[in-house]
């Protein structure tokens, strides 16, 4: 994970949150890992919210963890205004965590900005409300032209690419989505369609387990020139049997 981070300049993962679910019951270590967020994790009241608090935040942790080559407990995870986490001490990693459903997934960047989203598949949408909300005059114009068919599949990748960029900028739903757009390739544009990115900017859209989207941002500043600065997207699922803690190891 490590040598990924460094190679291709960001990672993302993603798991079930049932998997971890164990691992949260079990380690004893879990107030230990969880630090600060220990209180937090007491006060939820739904056991089921709580869990899954707990499992993100560990996810979080043994991402980032292998990736920096240090125990987990030694991360601390704090939160800038608006609720958005990071590595206390750790300025040069960006992350980013998206949660729907059973799916969890973290992102995380050395090169600048990183954004997650993560979205059901079969989401129902209301194409009526959803095109004045989010479209661009640009994309109404593309849906408009497609098949009736295709439409809703199209605007809900388009939801979650908007989801993502909005979350690398910090801003989550405050930026208005029909303030910018995207080209069928994915190219961050202007309203009236033209682009809006000198290629500092790259996006992705994976689909996950059969039942999810994955949308994710990542923004290239230049912030490191000793390793190819260029922006990738690795989708590591099976990095999960590597870092996720067994009971076994933990008793």
């Amino acid at each position: 994970m490590k040598e990924d981070l460094a190679r291709l300049g960001n990672a993302l993962v993603y798991t079930t949150w049932s998997e971890w679910l164990p691992s949260v019951l079990t380690t004893p270590r879990l107030r230990e890992l969880l630090g600060r967020d220990w209180p937090r994790y007491r006060r939820t009241p739904d056991a089921t919210v709580r869990y899954r608090f707990a499992a993100a935040r560990l996810l979080i942790k043994y991402t980032a963890a292998a990736a920096l080559a240090t125990p987990p407990e030694y991360l601390e995870i704090a939160y800038r205004l608006g609720g958005r986490p990071y590595l206390r001490g750790f300025d040069q990693i960006d992350l980013s965590l998206s949660h729907t459903g059973d799916l969890m997934a973290v992102g995380l960047s050395r090169t600048g900005r990183i954004g997650v989203d993560v979205e059901p598949a079969d989401r129902l949408v209301r194409l009526d409300l959803l095109q004045t909300q989010i479209l661009t005059p640009a994309e109404a114009r593309e849906v408009a032209a497609m098949p009736e068919d295709r439409r809703t599949a199209h605007i809900l990748r388009l939801w979650t690419l908007k989801e993502a960029y909005s979350k690398a900028l910090g801003q989550g739903l405050r930026l208005g989505f029909n303030e910018f757009g995207f080209s069928p390739g994915g190219r961050l544009r202007a309203p009236d369609g033209s682009s809006a990115s000198r290629g500092e900017w790259d996006f992705a859209t994976h689909p996950v387990m059969d039942r999810y989207l994955l949308s994710v941002a990542c923004h290239d500043a230049g912030l490191n020139t000793a390793y190819d600065t260029s922006v990738h997207t690795m989708l590591d699922r099976g990095f999960l049997s590597a870092m996720q803690p067994k009971a076994s190891e933990e008793s």
